[in-house]
């Protein structure tokens, strides 16, 4: 009897070497039925839920239930600003030099006051610094010390941008937003604020903030830029020919890293506020202190050295010879036997404890 082939095909077309089919369940590679409720545009894994945007009605609303803490900060901010403007003119310069290298440190460029000295006195900075930081924290110097108001209309012009024609030879510029985009994003950042018209100009400053990071201005690198237009804009609280500007991390990094919602954001804004004016005070009196004691113990030297090495101590948090020489217009060996007969004198500190590239700061108690 004649045996009958195998057939390599059956009726529905599988061979014998084909798998079993797949019930429905075991299709991993399809997506899942919709749950009920859930939208087709919803992402298929759990998502943190995002902050939302405060309205200016939050925002008064906010500035309203905490108008204690408001009150405190404004307090503090007007006495140092009284304070800078009865001192010295070394005290301003002081303030904002300790500002920016706190800013610039809590914002990520890591730029320390003493390097910062260097590159604004003679352009110096050492090898392997980041170039670009350092122009951000000089950058920041020269807007906290002018003295004519902020235009927010001529945003451009106050961060000093200029047209580029090409951003790709830039690692920097390529981050952030440029030309129409930025005005486009400028302008959306206005109207946000011309809402704001009614409340305290530290309350907008704080929205200032909010929204600039929000909207990324000044891309990941340069969020410097929106620190010190917030500064500025929170110094339309002071009179002029004062501080100029208002302190925001001269205190610790609170006021910087408020978030939304609008209430959580202006407790921690003036509270930073509060401490970077106290800190900044505490400061004056410390140096009003040691040129008290300075100007006697330097009242039987000859010269006029000494008397210029303390106005330039006062001003700058801490210096170099260099430094003191271009300040001073004295020789070098000038101002390095005046540093150590302050030294002996108890009016200057060494930091570095080297013998070469040494950094003084003033002896205060």
């Amino acid at each position: 009897m004649a045996r009958k082939p195998y057939p390599l095909i059956d009726a529905t077309g599988r061979g014998p070497y084909d798998p079993d089919p797949l019930g429905e369940e075991d299709l991993w590679f399809m997506p899942a039925a919709p749950d009920e409720g859930m939208s087709p545009v919803d992402l298929p894994w759990p998502v943190a839920a995002r902050p939302t945007v405060s309205r200016t009605s939050d925002w008064g609303e906010a500035e309203a239930a905490n108008a204690q803490l408001l009150a405190r900060a404004a307090m503090a901010l007007g006495a140092l600003d009284e304070r800078v403007r009865q001192g010295p003119p070394g005290w301003r310069r002081r303030l904002i030099c300790m500002e920016v290298a706190d800013l610039s440190w809590h914002l990520g460029d890591r730029v320390a006051v003493d390097r910062l000295a260097l590159f604004l006195v003679l352009r110096l900075s050492g090898a392997g610094e980041d170039g670009q930081a350092m122009a951000r924290a000089a950058w920041a110097v020269r807007r906290l010390e002018r003295d004519t108001a902020m235009d927010l209309a001529d945003l451009s012009g106050f961060l000093g941008r200029e047209p580029v024609n090409d951003a790709s030879t830039d690692p920097d510029l390529m981050t952030r937003p440029m030309g129409a985009e930025f005005e486009a994003l400028a302008q959306e950042w206005r109207g946000s604020l011309a809402q704001a018209e009614a409340l305290h100009p530290l309350t907008r400053a704080a929205l200032a903030w909010i929204g600039w990071r929000r909207m990324g201005m000044s891309g990941e690198d340069a969020q410097l830029e929106g620190a010190i237009v917030a500064s500025r804009m929170a110094a339309q609280a002071l009179r002029r020919a004062g501080l100029g500007f208002v302190p925001l991390a001269l205190g610790g990094a609170d006021a910087l890293r408020a978030v939304a919602p609008a209430g959580t954001c202006l407790q921690a804004w003036y509270q930073g506020v509060e401490n970077a004016a106290l800190r900044g005070l505490m400061e004056c009196d410390r140096m009003e202190v040691w040129q008290t004691r300075a100007g006697e113990a330097i009242k039987d030297l000859s010269g006029r050295t000494p008397r210029h090495l303390v106005q330039a101590l006062t001003q700058w948090p801490l210096a170099s010879a260099p430094m003191l020489e271009h300040e001073t217009g004295s020789s070098r060996a000038a101002v390095q036997r005046n540093m150590t007969r302050f030294e002996g004198l108890g009016l200057v500190r060494e930091v570095t404890g080297q013998s070469r590239f040494r950094f003084w700061q003033a002896a205060v108690q």
